[in-house]
C-alpha cells in the first residue's frame, strides 16, 4: 500500500525568500522536527543531481537516507528521492504566490513502504500529515519572524 501525503500553507513572505530558505537543506534542522542533520554530499549550489543525508526520526526511529534532487524548476517546484531503507520516498515542494505578496506552499511525500511498513501505511499517512503540518507551521513562523 502506497503512502501519500500533501499539506500547504501560505507564509507571508515573498516566494523567492520562500524557494531559498525552504530548498536550502542547511536549513531543514531549523524547520522540520524530526531532522536532526542534514550533510551536504555534492558541493556547490543545490541543482539537479545534488545529493544530501538526512538524519532523522520517524515514529520514533532512528532513520539516515541519502536523498537526490530529480526534478529543480527554480520558485517552483523541487523535488527530491531516496530508494533506501524500508520507506523509498519522494519528497517534493511546490510554491505559488499568492495574493498580497506571500507564498503558498505545499509539501508531499509519497512512497510505497516495503515489509512491516507496509502493514502499517495508514498509520505511517497519519503520522506523516500530523508531522508536515506541524513542519509547514514552524516554516510560517520562522520566515513571517524575519520579515
Amino acid at each position: 500500500m502506497s503512502v501519500d501525503v500533501t499539506t500547504e500553507t501560505t507564509i507571508a513572505a515573498p516566494l523567492p525568500d520562500v524557494w531559498a530558505y525552504a530548498v536550502d537543506p542547511r536549513t531543514a534542522p531549523q524547520w522540520y522536527a524530526n531532522i536532526a542533520e542534514v550533510e551536504v554530499l555534492t558541493p556547490g549550489p543545490v541543482a539537479l543531481g545534488s545529493r544530501m543525508r538526512f538524519h532523522a526520526r520517524f515514529l520514533g526511529r532512528p532513520l539516515a537516507n541519502t536523498y537526490e534532487v530529480v526534478e529543480l524548476e527554480p520558485q517552483r517546484v523541487f523535488t527530491m528521492t531516496t530508494s533506501q531503507g524500508p520507506f523509498p520516498m519522494t519528497t517534493t515542494y511546490a510554491f505559488e504566490p499568492s495574493g498580497g505578496g506571500g507564498t503558498v506552499m505545499r509539501l508531499r511525500n509519497h512512497g510505497t513502504p516495503s515489509g512491516f511498513g507496509s502493514l502499517a501505511a495508514p498509520a505511517m499517512a497519519a503520522a506523516m500529515r500530523r508531522a508536515n503540518r506541524a513542519d509547514l507551521a514552524r516554516i510560517k513562523e520562522l520566515l513571517e519572524a524575519a520579515r
